[in-house]
């Protein structure tokens, strides 16, 4: 295993953490601003609407892989600037 790659590892590990709170302050930003308050319904809430529920699935979603592909990019990066290789 290139040396890259075994220093990106932990690296890696503490970006999806950091991706996923990012994202989902990120979320709850969004969705503050499309429906006018702060909580997202949950898929099992009998009050919401199936169309309410799919559109913030979706949104959560794309939010989520969107952040995680920007920290992951931004950790390579990093880690190529730091190593001289580019890790994977």
């Amino acid at each position: 295993m290139k040396a890259a790659a075994i220093a990106y590892k932990p690296v890696g590990l503490a970006l999806g953490a950091v991706s996923g709170m990012l994202a989902g302050m990120a979320f709850k930003q969004a969705w503050k601003v499309i429906e006018g308050e702060g909580d997202a319904p949950d898929a099992t809430d009998e009050h919401r609407s199936w169309r309410e529920i799919l559109i913030a699935a979706g949104l959560q979603g794309a939010i989520f892989a969107v952040v995680k592909a920007a920290v992951d990019r931004s950790g390579a990066v990093a880690t190529r600037r730091v190593t001289g290789t580019w890790p994977g």
